[in-house]
């Protein structure tokens, strides 16, 4: 049987970590581009717009469509990085997690 106080060592540290993680990736910013650069997206760790970086050719008054379309692309490019550093961080807790070999707790 697992040392209660040893488990519970365990359990406050992994609660650390997880916190100290989420603090990394909130203060993190992650880019993402599309047009071959032309538009780049900066976001939070949280997925919060930060910045909108438009190469000087991309403004062309004739064809907004075009860079309304290539903004979307470059916002989701930069959410999907934040969403995957999300990703990898729980990832970690789910192996810290499942290596505790705790019954009564499901498969994460």
């Amino acid at each position: 049987m697992m040392d209660m106080m040893k488990l519970l060592r365990e359990a406050k540290q992994m609660q650390a970590q997880v916190e100290q993680a989420q603090a990394e990736i909130a203060n993190s910013t992650y880019e993402g581009s599309s047009g071959g650069g032309v538009v780049t997206a900066t976001v939070s760790g949280t997925g919060e717009l930060k910045t909108i970086k438009l190469a000087p050719e991309t403004v062309d008054p004739s064809d907004i469509e075009m860079l309304e379309d290539l903004i979307v692309a470059a916002v989701r490019g930069a959410q999907s990085a934040a969403e995957a550093a999300r990703e990898d961080a729980m990832g970690e807790v789910r192996s810290m997690i499942q290596g505790l070999n705790l019954p009564g707790l499901p498969n994460l």
